[in-house]
């Protein structure tokens, strides 16, 4: 009996240690969110455009950097270590002091940057409209490599472990080695593939301009699911556990299941008919997307209902960003504006001057944007005077 004891007690502890070490493995493989990071579009795999980040309650310009010759920003900022990298459409890739604003290096990309960049393991990642994919030293802004896509690349790139996966206006959706730029497979389509892939479950999702949602297995590339959403996708989808949301050139936000491949839901506004370009963010239960109608709004996650909207003075291509129970966007009437998640009410508004297309980028206490005049603004909290 008392062997047989021992053997229980010491199977029991065998038991307990693998327990442990699985989920110390869980724990180190989950993915988590850090406030003061936003290190690619959308701010996390999922591209679910939320921050985890405090923004103070009142925000104010806290330093202007200009592009040399006015040239404009299209691209979203991304923020690491205290470093902020944006694309312009001179085609160089700027990395600045994010308390400052002055000028850590420029790399010369040689075409167009359009699309956000991605920092990951000490690169900065980033295409350019002559098809042109970068992987930059993030501390130097050295090139590391270079690889050639077909066509310009809007699409900002995705992580999963050491791949690096990006679209290309050459139809094709790309799966590189992050350290050496070797293409490792691609996926050809029937359009444009203007949006980035959410990572998920090891599986790349990505929308096109072809009219379909893919989900493709990032270990060989293998399409999982092919689905027909019926219309041009240029956004990138927002995955929040096994949905994706996304907007659509036909004036419509779909829910899509991506264990079925069934539409969930349809969301359309029913006076004005326009169409997304802007990605949807997702958090508390709702989705969030600007649209080329002027609005931004509200749906309820679950059931595609109409919660609010809210006006601008432009088309919204740029992209809104949770934070807190705040979403930021732009307008391409120049606004930066944040409202109250649960109501649509105002609760800040400026005027940048000129178009802002790109998504905000929020991290440590900073909210980071561009205008296509060629200004990147860092806002932060009020300064308060003494007594």
């Amino acid at each position: 009996m008392r062997r047989t004891e021992r053997a229980g007690i010491a199977l029991f502890a065998l038991a307990l240690a693998c327990a442990a070490a699985a989920s110390a493995s869980a724990s180190r493989e989950a993915p988590t969110k850090d406030p003061a990071r936003w290190a690619l579009f959308r701010g996390d795999p999922q591209l679910t455009g939320v921050s985890v980040a405090k923004l103070p309650d009142e925000l104010a310009p806290a330093w202007v950097f200009e592009v040399p010759g006015g040239e404009g920003i299209e691209s979203g900022a991304a923020i690491v270590s205290g470093t902020v990298y944006f694309g312009a459409l001179d085609g160089g890739l700027y990395a600045l002091d994010l308390e400052t604003g002055k000028q850590r290096f420029k790399y010369e990309a040689g075409a167009e940057i359009r699309t956000s960049p991605t920092v990951a393991a000490g690169l900065v990642f980033v295409g350019d409209a002559s098809g042109k994919f970068h992987a930059v030293d993030a501390a130097t802004g050295e090139r590391r490599w270079v690889y050639e896509a077909g066509d310009e690349i809007v699409s900002s790139a995705n992580f999963a472990g050491d791949r690096v996966l990006f679209g290309s206006n050459d139809q094709s959706l790309y799966c590189l080695s992050a350290t050496e730029g070797r293409l490792l497979w691609k996926v050809e389509t029937e359009g444009y593939v203007y949006g980035t892939p959410a990572v998920v479950d090891g599986l790349a999702v990505s929308g096109g301009c072809d009219g379909f949602l893919r989900a493709v297995r990032i270990s060989d590339g293998t399409e999982v699911k092919k689905i027909e959403v019926g219309a041009y996708v240029g956004a990138s989808p927002a995955v929040d556990g096994k949905t994706a949301y996304f907007g659509t050139f036909d004036n419509r936000v779909l829910a899509v299941d991506l264990d079925s491949g069934k539409v969930r839901w349809t969301y359309e506004n029913p006076e004005r008919k326009f169409p997304y370009l802007s990605s949807a963010a997702v958090a508390g239960g709702r989705v969030f997307v600007g649209g080329r109608d002027k609005l931004l709004h509200a749906i309820e996650a679950g059931s595609g209902k109409p919660l609010w909207t809210v006006a601008t003075r432009g088309k919204i291509d740029s992209s809104p960003v949770v934070v807190g129970s705040s979403v930021y966007v732009g307008s391409a009437g120049g606004e930066l504006i944040g409202v109250d998640v649960e109501t649509g009410k105002l609760r800040f508004s400026f005027d940048a001057g000129s178009a802002i297309l790109g998504t905000p980028a929020i991290a440590a206490g900073r909210l980071v944007i561009g205008t296509t005049e060629g200004r990147l603004i860092c806002f932060a909290g009020v300064a308060r005077g003494g007594a």
